[in-house]
Order: structure tokens, then C-alpha cells, then sequence
């Protein structure tokens, strides 16, 4: 049962793992001559010796979201997701691994590439990040400019060639309202092109309109990103630049465009476990869950606040209970193993993807930070049996721009933006000259 998925699970099926969750969670009993230790239960677990199991009514102990495990919601309570949340972690994983086998192939792992088209020069504060201004000489990072759309689509074809399927194109601004406008229309050009590779396409470039996330959607944008970091109660503690409600308008302008949302958070950045439940309770209440949901692990930059404040790094169990944690919350969402796993044992991974990741960035470099090596991923694939997920494979939560509809739209938008891509001349794709930033060049436009 376990070694088998299914995209939409039935009222039986769903009954039939609520049971066997149950089975293999009560206390071991038997009249065999063999001697079995009998585990301690969970309180939630214990159930009057009378009970009988039943094909259609699971057990009166168990909270809701055991019983309805696999079901997605958005009306969760913070106490559920603490419970969740705190909930022993082998305990926890099994049940995030039962609910991922529900909707997802648990063979199946994405391979994304991320690149920074724009480093360095960002006029937001972000205590964990090297590219802000505010301490760009203490971390020794000088801002560039706005990379030519023709480096990105090489880039992007090295991506591709080396079996990544989704490319990440991440710009260090508050957002596009503060360049001009031969920049931005230089960002849509890279969106184009590369889609027309047959890549899906994700950026992250700071804060949108609604008008800005409509003209990357024409583009071919298959998601955005744009994480919420950490709980609205300790958002203030990591950057004070802009306030957690302007993520969340972000958010509601990608989502109403029909792009697919891609939002999740970092843990390390000195957070306790009440603001990892305030982050995931924010993120599975939203009115859709998002498609994708990015769990990293701090990389701490020296130069930077955090980096000068000597936290401990997040450890292997950290990142699977966070992990598991939004499986079971988010259950048809892709939890996205992201920043932090140079930092992780092949078998911390192992157990990050059966509690329920479903994809990774590989590449030499995330952004400004070193990640892990192709070749030694593809080996931690074969050890596992995990295989590649293609590109623009319909998922089953989220918007559109990577669901059903554009699957089923893929081959004409692909074919133009491909004949787009083959067309274009690449001195046309040069960077203009003279800076359009409205920070007078100092975030390295010029």
C-alpha cells in the first residue's frame, strides 16, 4: 500500500492509512511466545481497548488532522499546526510520508537551478543576507549589474543539459518599480527565452504589482517566488525595510495573475519552535496553498548581523520536522529542499525526502552561497532510487501557470517563445548604457 501513490485520494483510501496509522501507532500486544517490547504511545494515541477498527470510522482519539491526513484545508489553527508540529518526530515523518504517497510520486524529485541575474546593491535590510547595501562592505560584495538576457540563456542551456527542469532567476531589488523600464522589459526577455528552452521558469525579484506579475505571466512565467522568511511575530527582528503584509500583497498579486505561488521560509535565523508553527500556519492558510513551499536552512554569510551572531546551524532533524510539518499541512504542495544542504549528511536528505521533499537546487551556487555538487546528488539519487521530475509535469496544488491548464497550453506558448528564442539577435540583448535605477547607480544598473 505505502509503495503506491495516488494523485486524487478516495474516501476509502484515505480511511484505509488514517487506520494503518492508527495500527501502527497503538501499543504492541500479542500472545505469540515471542517477546516484543511495547513502545511508550502518544497521548493522542491512546484509545479505549474496546475500540474496534472499522472500515469507515477511524478512531475517536485521534485530532482532526490525523483523521483527515491528506485532505487539504486552509482553515487550520495555530494549535493544530503546533501539534503537528510537536507531534515525536518518527511519528511525525511517517505520517508526512503516508500523506505524500497520497498525491505525490515519492520516487520523484525535482532538480532546479538557481542564478542571480542581479547581485549585490539591494536597499532592503534582510539581517541574513549578503547582497543588501546596508553591509555590503563588511561582507565584501560589490553590487553588479543586470546580467545580459544572452548569459542567462546560456546559462539556463547548461542547466538544462545537466538535467535541471525548473530555472530560478533571482534579482537583488526591493522590486522591479525601482529600475527603469529597459531593465524590466530585459527580464521579460529572459523569461521568454527561457521558457522557449521547455524549462519552467520561476523569478524572484523583490515586490510586485499586479501589473508587473500580468506582464510576466504573458512572458511565460511559470512561478514566483516570494518567501514570508519567518512569523509575522518575528519578522520585525529580521528586517525592518518593508512589513510582513507587503509579502503577503505580493503574494495575492502573483496568485491573482495565475502564477503559480512558490513561498516558504528560512529557520536558523534565531527564530524559537513558535515562530517555525507561525510560519507554516501562515502558509496553510492562505486562501490556496502554495504550489511550492521552499524550506532553507540558514547559510550564514560573515559579515552580515546574523552572520556575526554566531547561530547554530539548523540540523538534519530541524529541516525534516519543518519539512514533514508542511507535508502534513500543505499535502499536495511541492516542498522544496532548498538552501542549507552542504550542511547535510546524504541521510539527513534521505530522511528530508521521506518526510516529504520533493526537490532540490543543484548547481555549484545558490545566489551568493556555495551548494552542493551535481555529481555527488546524482549519486545520493541512485543510492535512494530517486528519479528526475520532467518539466511542466502537472502538479497537483497550486495556480495554474504550472497546473493543468498550462500543461495543456505548454506546447503553443513554448512553441512561440522557442521560435523567439532562436530568432533574436544577440546584440539586442546587450545591457543598455547609463543607469536607471532609481538609486542613482548605486545598485550597479549603470
Amino acid at each position: 500500500m505505502l509503495g503506491c501513490y495516488t494523485r486524487q485520494p478516495t474516501e476509502f483510501s484515505r480511511t484505509i492509512y488514517t487506520q494503518l496509522a492508527s495500527v501502527l501507532t497503538r501499543n504492541v500486544s500479542t500472545t505469540s511466545c515471542v517477546s516484543r517490547a511495547e513502545p511508550q504511545p502518544v497521548d493522542h494515541y491512546r484509545a479505549d481497548p474496546s475500540d474496534q477498527l472499522s472500515a469507515t470510522e477511524p478512531l475517536r482519539s485521534q485530532p482532526r488532522w490525523l483523521r483527515e491526513l491528506g485532505i487539504v484545508r486552509s482553515d487550520w489553527t495555530r494549535d493544530e499546526v503546533n501539534e503537528v508540529f510537536q507531534t515525536p518526530l518518527l511519528d511525525l515523518v511517517f505520517h508526512a510520508a503516508t500523506a505524500h504517497r497520497m498525491h505525490h510520486n515519492p520516487h520523484m524529485v525535482q532538480r532546479c537551478t538557481l542564478l542571480s541575474i542581479k547581485t549585490g546593491g539591494c536597499p532592503e535590510n534582510c539581517k541574513y543576507c549578503a547582497q543588501s547595501s546596508s553591509w555590503s562592505k563588511e561582507v565584501g560584495l560589490k553590487a553588479e549589474k543586470l546580467m545580459d538576457a544572452d548569459d542567462v540563456y546560456q546559462a539556463a542551456v547548461r542547466a538544462k543539459e545537466s538535467g535541471s527542469t525548473r530555472f530560478c532567476m533571482g534579482a537583488a531589488w526591493r522590486g522591479p518599480s525601482q529600475v527603469g523600464g529597459r531593465q524590466w522589459e530585459r527580464v521579460l526577455e529572459m523569461v521568454r527565452r527561457v521558457r522557449g528552452l521547455g524549462m519552467e521558469v520561476c523569478t524572484t525579484l523583490g515586490m510586485l504589482t499586479p501589473e508587473q506579475a500580468r506582464q510576466l505571466r504573458e512572458a511565460g512565467l511559470s512561478a514566483y517566488n516570494h518567501n514570508l522568511d519567518t512569523s509575522p511575530e518575528y519578522y520585525s527582528q529580521i528586517t525592518t525595510s518593508r512589513k510582513y503584509e507587503d509579502r503577503l500583497v505580493t503574494l495575492e498579486a502573483v496568485r491573482e495573475a495565475g502564477i503559480s505561488v512558490c513561498a516558504g521560509g528560512i529557520i536558523g535565523l534565531g527564530e524559537g519552535p513558535s515562530d517555525r508553527v507561525g510560519l507554516l500556519h501562515q502558509l496553510a492558510t492562505l486562501p490556496t496553498h502554495p504550489e511550492s513551499v521552499p524550506i532553507n536552512a540558514l547559510v550564514a554569510v560573515a559579515g552580515t548581523p546574523l552572520g556575526k551572531e554566531g547561530l547554530e546551524t539548523p540540523t538534519g532533524f530541524d529541516m525534516a520536522r519543518c519539512i514533514a510539518a508542511a507535508r502534513v499541512v500543505m499535502p499536495k504542495a511541492m516542498v522544496r529542499l532548498s538552501a542549507g544542504r552542504l550542511s547535510l549528511t546524504p541521510s539527513d536528505q534521505a530522511m528530508c525526502f521521506m518526510a516529504g521533499a520533493n526537490s532540490i537546487f543543484d548547481g555549484d551556487k545558490l545566489l551568493t552561497t556555495a551548494n552542493n555538487d551535481r555529481n555527488e546528488d546524482l549519486e545520493m539519487f541512485d543510492q535512494l532510487g530517486l528519479t528526475s521530475r520532467p518539466a511542466f509535469m502537472p502538479y497537483v496544488g497550486g495556480n495554474t501557470s504550472t497546473g493543468e491548464q498550462e500543461h495543456g497550453a505548454a506546447a503553443a506558448l513554448d512553441a512561440a517563445a522557442a521560435e523567439l528564442a532562436a530568432s533574436t539577435h544577440p546584440q539586442a540583448l546587450q545591457a543598455p548604457t547609463g543607469g536607471c535605477c532609481q538609486t542613482q547607480g548605486e545598485c550597479g544598473c549603470q
